[in-house]
């Protein structure tokens, strides 16, 4: 792999704790705005520059995008971020709840995206990328890492070990109760070995960030086109690369990442409960919320009762061949993976195969959500949302109401996550829910000026 050092914006010390935030897509329009309210250097303020606007303003209009590169350069100017020249990796430590994972921030190299050296285990959407490439464009930065791990080098976290030995650069406790520490790292023997040992990894997953990677590829495209066409392209600029923060698999935790449709699809409790006894699901009433912790079950929430589901002989059928290809998989995918995704090559033993197959989620969409609920595309069916783990039952029940169902699963493995990926294959869209999240702001990539 090529993760180098790179030159970053980012808050001084004294700052940071007030601008670090959470990423951007974790909020929806009435949160963001109501999270920014007495938080002017929080970096939520420039991700989510639609917050600056009234809620009736278009959040995608050029003018919202301009908001948020006025917003930075005045952070730049008032001396809230101070632009490093150095190139410098960072180690990134959060800890919470007695967990403790520890990261490297570098840049990447965008072919590397392209060729699958760095692998990718969800679809995207075209509008979310749309917004991130205007973002990037608008700030001629990337700012919100892409969340990559790879499987555990020992020599690795012995160098990142002895780095954090140091004073730290920024070192607090956010909102959330989650440490956030980091060590900078510019000294000329330590950066010479973080890269050495980089280069030894064969291949990095991307665990959170598909629609930030997706975008910073089509935005770096775009760039070099311009310069090859202006006779000034040399392979070094920075837009080739795209900021990310490096972590071993072994560290990770997922929670679950829960589904509510907000309707029965036509059928009362009584018929949906016959309907999923019929698809091969055992069902037991629950005195309480079921929050399952083995494949295979899964908890519904429906007209104020919840339910134990067990999938007795499900046959799930494989998720990414019902929903092939977008521009970012397809053009990063061989000819192989596109004519596979398709399902144009559809042998037996190539769907008993496919890791995908067997994931609580995958089973969730091909035996309930698609045949039963008929969302056939989760990514863009308006009658299905995602709830993160760490936001509890009752979030659940409240968006359920009185006439949607709420699903609680198992959360996938990191084990899961890899095998998926390296198969080329791909998972059903909100599939795993990291925490903690990396915080926003305390490194920003500037692509051009």
């Amino acid at each position: 792999m090529r993760a180098l050092p790179f030159p970053c914006i980012r808050p001084v010390p004294e700052h940071a704790a007030e601008v670090a935030a959470l990423p951007y897509d974790v909020f929806d329009r009435g949160e963001a705005a109501e999270y920014i309210e007495g938080r002017p250097l929080s970096f939520l303020n420039i991700d989510r520059p639609e917050t600056q606007f009234p809620a009736d303003q278009d959040m995608y209009a050029p003018e919202v995008y301009a908001r948020g590169a006025e917003l930075l350069h005045e952070r730049l100017a008032d001396g809230t971020f101070v632009e490093d020249r150095n190139l410098a990796y960072y180690i990134y430590r959060l800890a919470w709840e007695g967990h403790v994972q520890t990261g490297i921030v570098c840049v990447c190299a965008v072919d590397e995206f392209e060729s699958g050296v760095i692998k990718r285990h969800e679809l995207t959407r075209e509008d979310k990328e749309r917004d991130r490439i205007e973002h990037i464009e608008a700030l001629g930065c990337q700012t919100g890492p892409i969340f990559l791990t790879y499987r555990d080098q020992p020599v690795l976290d012995m160098i990142v070990g002895a780095a954090t030995t140091s004073t730290p650069l920024y070192d607090f406790a956010d909102e959330s109760g989650v440490r956030q520490t980091v060590w900078e790292v510019v000294r000329h023997d330590a950066v010479d070995a973080l890269r050495a040992m980089l280069g030894t990894i064969p291949c990095a997953y991307i665990a959170d960030g598909h629609h930030r990677a997706a975008s910073a590829v089509k935005v770096a495209r775009r760039m070099r086109e311009e310069a090859r066409a202006a006779g000034t392209y040399t392979g070094k600029e920075p837009f080739n690369y795209v900021l990310s923060v490096l972590f071993p698999a072994s560290k990770l935790t997922i929670l679950p990442y829960n589904r509510v449709v907000s309707d029965r699809n036509g059928l009362d409790t009584y018929e949906l409960l016959e309907v999923l006894s019929g698809a091969g699901f055992g069902i037991v009433e629950a005195e309480g919320p079921v929050e399952p912790r083995e494949h295979g079950m899964f908890g519904m929430y429906t007209d104020g009762t919840w339910y134990e589901l067990r999938a007795d002989d499900p046959n799930p059928r494989i998720y990414a061949a019902e929903n092939a290809g977008n521009d970012f998989n397809a053009e990063m995918g061989s000819a192989e993976d596109d004519e596979r995704r398709s399902g144009r090559s559809s042998q037996d033993d190539e769907v008993a195969s496919n890791p995908a197959n067997s994931l609580d989620c995958s089973i969730l969409q091909s035996c309930i959500l698609s045949p039963i609920f008929g969302i056939k595309d989760p990514r863009t069916d308006p009658r299905i949302s995602f709830v993160g783990g760490i936001r509890g039952t009752e979030e659940l029940e409240c968006k359920a109401g009185a006439e949607g169902v709420a699903f609680t699963m198992c959360a996938t493995s990191i084990d899961q996550l890899l095998a998926v990926a390296d198969a080329g294959e791909v998972m059903p869209p909100k599939s795993t829910w990291f925490e903690p999240k990396l915080r926003s702001g305390l490194f920003i990539h500037r692509i051009a000026k």
